[in-house]
């Protein structure tokens, strides 16, 4: 089923070598984010933080304002969006990460940061980002490029995280980080081809020809929902969709009283430390729930540090968007939809 021939044919570019490498990548991110050149960026009068992205590098901000919401102590918006909000001024914190460096709604929020005196930090592999950090002096992180957005979690996380610490605004995360690294060398062995029959391939082979509903709780839970729903979109060519509790409780439940419309969800729950009332919530709602479905299927993290558990359910879902292509038959690189939409709005 996931023979070498099959892999050869539709992963010629190498996805599996990346997930594979994310390990590697990460502590790589990592002594980027130790070397960065922050100049004399300073934080001391910092009330906002304003993450600007798009796709692949604007998850990296979700994640970190998510695993970090109860450290910081000035609030943090990822923002996707051609514009700014209106608080922004020089007291708030803007970093542009765009992993081309071309984003057009990093650019244009970036401008506007610019316009407002804004405190500016760029994460980059060059492009226009690039260039404009450089004309104005702004600290610039530059990552590797070549690789999709979407491979490069790794560095859009983890050298910000890293900058945090260092600009005092989190405290060291030098620990959780070797905890990360160590859990996904540890994943890696269990989820690669040389071990048959693993729990991201048989999860892949239950999502065959279904729809995945994908249900994370609060904090940065609902935002790994959220990553594995776009893996699966771009890496396996194939809908999915997300939701959080405890908000789906309030409406999405709901829904299911129609089962001749859900016989080909499977539902995936990520289970983390959940407290006792939240852990109930989610046994009433499976409950509800199995009867209407194909399956459900329970993803546990792993770990001490939220960051080791956040990035376990990560990388556990990278690996089955990949074996989940191979059985579609589609090559995990390419997401030729979105570059031919970029290419028309090119055109205006």
């Amino acid at each position: 089923m996931f023979t070498p021939e099959i892999v050869k044919k539709y992963d010629p570019v190498g996805m599996l070598n990346l997930i594979e490498n994310f390990p590697l990548q990460v502590q790589e991110a990592i002594e980027i984010g130790e070397n960065a050149q922050l100049g004399n960026l300073s934080v001391q009068d910092v009330k906002a933080i304003v993450f600007l992205g798009m796709g692949g590098s604007a998850i990296g901000g979700d994640l970190l304002r998510s695993v970090l919401i109860n450290e910081l102590k000035v609030p943090m918006l990822v923002n996707r969006e051609y514009h700014l909000p209106a608080f922004v001024d020089e007291n708030t914190l803007v970093i542009a990460s765009s992993y081309s460096g071309n984003t057009e709604e990093t650019i244009s929020a970036l401008g506007e940061a610019k316009s407002k005196n804004a405190k500016i930090l760029c994460i980059t592999t060059g492009g226009k980002i690039a260039t404009i950090a450089k004309e104005n002096g702004y600290p610039l992180i530059f990552i590797p490029g070549g690789i999709s957005p979407r491979a490069a979690l790794g560095y859009s996380f983890f050298p910000i995280l890293v900058a945090f610490s260092r600009l005092g605004l989190i405290t060291d995360k030098q620990n959780d980080s070797e905890e990360t690294i160590i859990l996904l060398r540890e994943m890696k062995n269990e989820l690669s081809l040389a071990t048959p029959g693993n729990p991201a391939q048989v999860l892949a082979e239950n999502l065959k020809g279904r729809i995945p509903l994908i249900y994370g709780t609060e904090g940065f839970r609902g935002v790994v929902a959220s990553r594995w729903k776009g893996q699966i979109n771009e890496n396996s060519k194939h809908l999915a969709f997300w939701n959080a509790f405890s908000e789906l409780n309030h409406n999405e439940t709901v829904g299911w009283e129609h089962p001749e419309l859900t016989e080909k969800i499977h539902l995936i729950l990520l289970k983390d430390n959940e407290d006792v009332r939240m852990r109930k919530r989610m046994e009433v709602t499976s409950d509800i729930i199995r009867p209407h479905v194909h399956g459900i299927t329970e993803v546990h993290s792993r770990g001490k540090s939220n960051i080791a558990r956040m990035f376990s359910l990560i990388y556990f879902g990278d690996f089955v968007s990949w074996y989940l292509a191979m059985l579609n038959h589609a090559d995990p690189t390419p997401v030729k939809v979105i570059d031919h939409l970029k290419g028309e709005l090119a055109k205006l």
